[in-house]
């Protein structure tokens, strides 16, 4: 039978959670050679490592530290977190070719360098596409995984395939716009062009629109079909806004994968969710859960 969880604030208080702000101080920032291109990542806390993956357009920063994510995981964890390639303080290279399943590779060389065997393991959005492919060809090297607001990429299509090379190219003029469309989140009025603009100013300050063009033409290298997804035998978390767009998406994952541990949040959109206190308590939740070592 599957079974979906809806967490709410009201819950939230009943289960006794808290939600941590970010701390004033940021740790230390390292970075190694991932086969020619420089990674950046951070390490806080100790205990079972768990690796942070962020989402596209994000850095460890925006989606890790602003939220209080890693503050929260790092009380009790070994938190790894890298600026995924094209992001952050990482390498920009501008060819597709060197995105796609390199992106998860990356993950397994920064495992490597730290010589961690295994590790849980947490993505959200384009850093959920990518925990997914890892799990699925290398399941031996995670102990969990948790995939934030999207299950993976388990199937393409023509239309999906004119959806990244228009949003690619939107991207290269500075605009996020289909994006912002397609995720918008449900019952919302559409945003203006003014919105969209003023939207896609904010998310790209800083960035290289070349090199997130170059890993939005990648992702059809990141599919991981429905029938792999059901074989993954690696305890899996699914964390998701219930006005989220990728809502029906991970209930057709869980139609398949009824191991699937699915949690909603109540009203929680595809870019509100991961700085929502519930989503922290969802993944400590279900870290605990599957802990090799006692809580501390």
């Amino acid at each position: 039978m599957l079974q979906t969880r809806l967490i709410t604030r009201r819950s939230l208080v009943a289960l006794g959670a808290y939600c941590l702000s970010p701390a004033a101080g940021a740790a230390e920032e390292r970075f190694f050679d991932s086969v020619g291109v420089r990674i950046r990542y951070i390490e806080e806390g100790w205990g079972e490592p768990v690796v942070l993956v962020h989402g596209y357009t994000s850095n460890v920063d925006a989606q890790w530290a602003q939220t209080g994510v890693l503050q929260a995981l790092a009380a009790r964890y070994r938190v790894i977190a890298l600026d995924a390639r094209g992001h952050g303080s990482s390498g920009k290279p501008h060819d597709p070719a060197q995105y796609g399943p390199e992106m998860g590779l990356d993950i397994l060389r920064l495992l490597n360098h730290l010589d961690i065997a295994r590790a849980h393991i947490v993505g959200y959005s384009m850093g959920a596409h990518i925990v997914a492919q890892l799990v699925a060809t290398h399941p031996e090297r995670f102990l969990t995984a948790t995939l934030g607001g999207a299950p993976g990429r388990f199937s393409w299509s023509l239309e999906d395939q004119q959806r990244v090379e228009r949003e690619a190219a939107e991207m290269e003029q500075g605009l996020l716009r289909s994006q912002i469309l397609r995720l918008w989140p449900h019952g919302e009025p559409p945003p203006t062009e003014e919105r969209i603009r003023e939207l896609s100013a904010t998310q790209l300050a800083g960035q290289d629109p070349r090199a997130l063009a170059a890993i939005r033409r990648s992702n059809p290298a990141q599919v991981v079909t429905l029938a792999k997804m059901a074989t993954i035998t690696v305890p899996t978390l699914g964390v998701v806004g219930t006005a989220d767009p990728y809502l029906s998406r991970f209930q057709e994952l869980q139609a398949v994968m009824p191991q699937l541990d699915l949690v909603t949040i109540e009203a929680a959109s595809h870019g509100s969710a991961p700085g929502r206190p519930e989503f922290i308590q969802a993944v400590l939740a279900f870290l605990r859960a599957h802990s090799a070592t006692p809580d501390r």
